[in-house]
């Protein structure tokens, strides 16, 4: 362990782990790895029962922040007051939706001596759901054909048009296959209420499905990519079980969007492989997936990588990693003190 990295402070956000996991305990866990038990772990929660709070063995101190609605000025006040307590190193947030607040105040919390390795808005923007059908029209990827969804009404166009099964999918996150127009009615008004309009319905593309976590330098080229192969997947459409794989094509198209957009730390690309042999681009997530910690596993310990990078670290670009790691998500009772859970209600530290 190089020297220059004792006493290393990091917050981290996305600390839950329900069956809709946030990255937060991966990351962590994949830092802790590189760095050692030296390594002080401070979390960033939203909400009082987001697991990540109460695992002390992972997580040294965890702080309540504002929700991303409460915009700019609220954050960067809690993080001045966090900082004075902690003096933190990095900031790796992990959840798209508060990514556009971070960014915007990467250059403060740069003064403030807190590193960020973050995209820019415009690379943000190019990727959004919204927008992701043009970009690759615009680049010859293929993505599959989709509806912006700002009325139900709007739906009977989608259908027209895909016809059933289609894919109906919130601004931020959740996606839901639906056969029937009831089907479609339901998760539209569901994830409008969750995340508002637009809602997305998407082609629904057959195929085999495969993620791909990969670390981007900003310059147009990847440090590090890792595929995989989703063996086992919940009713919310999230990896519950996968599978190393190797696939030069997989490969050539993560360094194609890298090109592309100059990316800047940590991505996923969600593929459909299909029977053609075409490569769908579904979706492009602008953090690191809750799987993250199978690329350490398998040898390319991403964020690890993107710590030294954020502080300034030359990495060189991995070369090689291990097919046929598995991973097995699972489920388990962790105890605490209710004592704890009202620390985090009521003064939003523990």
């Amino acid at each position: 362990m190089a020297n220059k990295y004792t006493n290393l402070c990091i917050a981290v956000t996305g600390l839950n782990a329900n069956d809709n996991p946030g990255p937060g305990m991966a990351v962590i866990r994949s830092l802790k790895e590189c760095f050692g038990d030296d390594l002080r772990i401070i979390g960033l929660s939203y909400e009082s029962l987001e697991p990540g709070i109460y695992l002390k063995e992972l997580v040294n101190k965890t702080y309540q922040i504002p929700y991303p609605t409460e915009g700019t000025a609220a954050l960067i006040e809690r993080l001045t007051y966090i900082n004075q307590q902690e003096n933190l190193d990095l900031v790796i947030p992990n959840f798209d939706s508060e990514l556009f607040n971070f960014i915007k105040i990467a250059p403060q919390l740069k003064q403030m001596g807190i590193a960020s390795y973050l995209p820019t808005q415009q690379q943000l923007a190019l990727r959004d759901k919204v927008h992701l059908k043009d970009f690759g029209t615009r680049h010859s990827f293929y993505v599959p054909a989709d509806h912006k969804l700002y009325t139900a009404d709007d739906l009977q166009k989608a259908a027209a048009e895909f016809s059933f099964p289609m894919v109906i999918k919130g601004k931020f996150y959740e996606a839901y296959i639906v056969y029937t127009m009831d089907q479609a009615l339901k998760a539209f008004h569901q994830l409008n209420a969750t995340w508002g309009t637009p809602v997305i319905a998407q082609q629904h593309i057959r195929g085999n499905e495969i993620n791909i976590a990969a670390l981007g330098d900003g310059q147009g080229n990847n440090v590090s990519i890792v595929a995989m192969r989703k063996l086992y997947i919940t009713d919310k459409g999230k990896a519950w079980a996968g599978v190393t794989i190797k696939d030069d094509n997989l490969t050539q198209l993560a360094n194609s969007f890298a090109l592309a957009t100059n990316w800047k730390g940590g991505y996923e690309m969600e593929i459909m492989s299909t029977a053609e042999g075409h490569l769908y681009i579904l979706e492009i997530n602008p953090r690191f997936p809750a799987w993250v910690y199978l690329t350490a596993a398998a040898g390319q310990n991403q964020p690890a990588a993107l710590a030294k990078m954020a502080l300034g670290e030359a990495i060189e670009p991995y070369t090689d990693y291990q097919a046929g790691k598995l991973f097995v998500r699972y489920s388990w009772d962790h105890i605490a003190d209710i004592a704890d859970f009202q620390q985090i209600s009521a003064f939003g530290e523990l």
